[in-house]
């Protein structure tokens, strides 16, 4: 895996080539205040919570004001709900810190809480080329972006990580393959048609590489949609496979009757979710040494915002019920 194949994974990079086989995204710069913000551990506080009160000096909310508009304005266009991201990852090791346990965001509080509680985010902000070959080489130059896509309910029966080497389409595995989903064992074949009809009409040949990974989702009418792009290599997770088997002397890359595909067949090989290690908030563990007091009262009182906020939007809803 190199370099250029990192940077060419980028959203912004194949957002634009794939646009009509994916969900409606937007993209905006992340200013360098808020990189350094979301690298800063010392602090939980979010822009909407007022500073620390307490015996300990105050800690002052930090404000972004003209980008903080600028994400309210996106996530209206985009309905109100988005699922956030930055270039490469989303912070799906952080969705135990939501009150819901999801990564739907309605503001730029919501966003900043996943992100300052995700590895995945802080990865791709300190060490995107990290498993790169070509160490040797100067890093590319990142401009961060801040990715908003519009909400949508997928159920995690439906998502399926593709692996393409040489152009061709060698492995699909099952994503979600922490858990048995009967339908799949039943459609395997449609499963395995629609998803190779897919790339042969709309990624193949398109990527800027040959080799890389996408995720799909495959709806209940059978439709498939572009989920995301990965690089070929270790950085990204081959689930079912082992990057032995998929890479060019490896048994998958070698197959000349389609994609080799494996999805968890059994209740029985049911596994725990990969994410359930890091549901140990670093903050907590900075808490419990006693390295970081404000982390704990600044998590608190977050928590009481946004609870507060759902019970004002569930009295709202309940007052514009029809009678």
């Amino acid at each position: 895996m190199k370099k250029e194949q990192v940077v060419n994974c980028q959203f912004s990079v194949w957002y634009p080539i794939f646009k009509k086989h994916t969900i409606k995204s937007l993209i905006l710069p992340l200013p360098q205040n808020v990189i350094d913000y979301l690298l800063d551990d010392g602090t939980l506080v979010t822009p909407s919570i007022p500073p620390t009160q307490s015996v300990f000096p105050p800690r002052q909310a930090p404000e972004f004001p003209e980008f903080t508009s600028k994400v309210l304005e996106a996530i209206n266009s985009l309905g109100g709900r988005v699922f956030p991201k930055l270039n490469w990852s989303a912070p799906r090791d952080a969705n135990w810190i939501a009150l819901n346990s999801s990564l739907e965001s309605r503001s730029l509080s919501d966003i900043f809480l996943l992100f300052k509680s995700s590895d995945f985010i802080t990865h791709d902000l300190t060490q995107p080329f990290l498993q790169c070959s070509d160490q040797d080489s100067p890093d590319p130059v990142i401009n961060y972006e801040l990715v908003l896509r519009k909400w949508s309910e997928l159920i995690p029966g439906g998502e399926f990580r593709c692996f393409v080497k040489e152009n061709k389409l060698i492995a699909i595995s099952q994503r979600d393959y922490t858990q048995y989903y009967q339908h799949i064992l039943k459609q395997e074949e449609q499963i395995r048609q629609a998803i190779g009809d897919f790339f042969s009409q709309h990624v193949q040949y398109n990527f800027l590489d040959e080799d890389f990974v996408f995720d799909v989702y495959r709806d209940s009418l059978g439709r498939v949609w572009l989920i995301d792009l990965n690089p070929f290599g270790e950085v990204t997770d081959s689930l079912l496979f082992t990057w032995d088997e998929l890479t060019s002397g490896g048994d998958v890359a070698q197959r000349q009757d389609g994609p080799a595909f494996r999805y968890t067949t059994s209740e029985v090989t049911v596994q725990p979710s990969p994410c359930l290690s890091y549901r140990i908030p670093r903050d907590f563990v900075d808490l419990s040494t006693g390295e970081d007091a404000y982390k704990l009262i600044d998590f608190l009182k977050l928590k009481k915002s946004q609870q507060e906020e759902s019970e004002e939007e569930e009295e709202e809803e309940e007052e514009e019920a029809p009678q």
